[in-house]
């Protein structure tokens, strides 16, 4: 059959890149011809439009806006040339996109999908109600109400454990257009109940379908001769920052740290450049991970890797529900460090993870993904 998938296959952004590779990978792996739907909506790394500053709330959007396409120029025009370029070269050998530098027409690319048997949506952040849009209606797939297409959601993510009266107001209309609906977390499948009266299937994300990742990891160049601490940090250097410092320090080693284009901080540790292969092996080499990101536990979980979630604090906290959903799914919400304790870090680099029981419970996610995208699949008239 001939597959469609909508989310952020065009962000330079590891998670983004992996998650997009791991679904593709999946439906490949059945048989199926699947590609992305080649929408890159300016609001979610560019701002979009200022609107009029009719009220604070107006005003705080356009702020948003405004950051995001200073940053998006700066890393444009200034940022690590070497480092885009590395993603543009994965999206096209392993996302099957080719990426040129002619303006995307969304209008184009959202009708274009009326020729796909099944169109899939997610995973990643596509349900998360930024400040300055909202939800956006087309990763409810809106624009393919009419299409003859099967409609599904996979590992969708609202991006945090809750959304305010008037977001949730909105979703029992966004979610109307779907054949079936599956979410990441299990804060989703609560959100999504509420919404529609149905109990959405929970399901891992794309990345945790596979258990194998030579494909990435073997061509990968290495970025460092001996032990290493990896530290992925995102939004913020609190606590994460502390963390990774205590955990070099223990084990008498250096920290790397990609880099990161839309950091406001000084970097932790030594800054590297990976594409998102290299990402990936860069946390298999380690001797232990420090992260605050999502996909930065998944992968220490599926190479075993000792590791520590730095939780993000402060008004950034609602974020930290996408690592504390999957640590509390495998049985390790211990490894999640909601602030800084010297105590507790020491604690946590002691002490063993029961990786046998972490793996039977992958297993059992794993399953789960499998068997919903099957019975999708099934249901899909080519």
């Amino acid at each position: 059959m001939n597959v469609g998938i909508l989310t952020f296959h065009f962000s330079d952004n590891y998670g983004a890149a992996l998650q997009a590779y791991a679904l593709r990978r999946w439906l490949m792996e059945q048989g199926h011809r699947a590609s992305f739907i080649d929408y890159r909506p300016a609001h979610i790394e560019h701002g979009g439009r200022l609107s009029l500053p009719t009220s604070p709330a107006r005003l705080k959007a356009n702020l948003k806006i405004v950051y995001l396409a200073v940053s998006s120029f700066i890393n444009q025009h200034f940022g690590n040339q070497g480092q885009k370029e590395k993603f543009v070269r994965f999206r096209e050998r392993f996302l099957g996109v080719k990426v040129n530098d002619a303006p995307t027409d969304n209008g184009a690319s959202l009708a274009a999908a009326n020729a796909f048997d099944l169109i899939v949506a997610g995973s990643d952040q596509i349900w998360s109600p930024s400040q300055h849009f909202g939800f956006d209606p087309n990763y409810f797939l809106a624009f393919a109400q009419s299409f003859r297409a099967r409609k599904i959601s996979y590992a969708a993510s609202f991006g945090r454990d809750r959304v305010s009266s008037s977001e949730a107001a909105q979703l029992p209309q966004l979610l109307r257009n779907f054949d079936a609906i599956s979410v990441r977390e299990t804060s989703g499948v609560t959100l999504v109940e509420r919404a529609t009266g149905h109990k959405p299937g929970n399901v891992p994300d794309p990345t945790l379908l596979h258990s194998n990742y030579a494909e990435l990891t073997d061509p990968a160049s290495s970025a460092h001769d001996g032990p290493y601490v990896f530290c992925y940090g995102l939004r913020s250097p609190d606590n994460i920052r502390q963390t990774a410092d205590l955990a070099s320090r223990q084990l008498a080693c250096p920290i790397l740290s990609p880099h990161n284009p839309h950091r406001r901080w000084t970097e932790i540790g030594n800054t590297v450049y990976p594409d998102p292969g290299e990402w990936v092996a860069l946390i298999k080499n380690a001797r232990f991970v420090v992260t605050n990101s999502f996909h930065g536990t998944v992968f220490s979980l599926l190479f075993k890797k000792p590791f520590i979630v730095a939780g993000l604090t402060g008004e950034k906290a609602s974020a930290n529900a996408r690592a504390i959903n999957l640590l509390r799914a495998v049985g390790l919400e211990s490894r999640f460090a909601p602030s800084f304790s010297a105590q507790n870090t020491q604690a946590l680099m002691a002490r063993e993870i029961d990786w046998a029981a972490v793996d039977q419970r992958l297993a059992e996610m794993r399953q789960a993904g499998n068997t919903f995208l099957s019975t999708q699949l099934k249901a899909t008239t080519p």
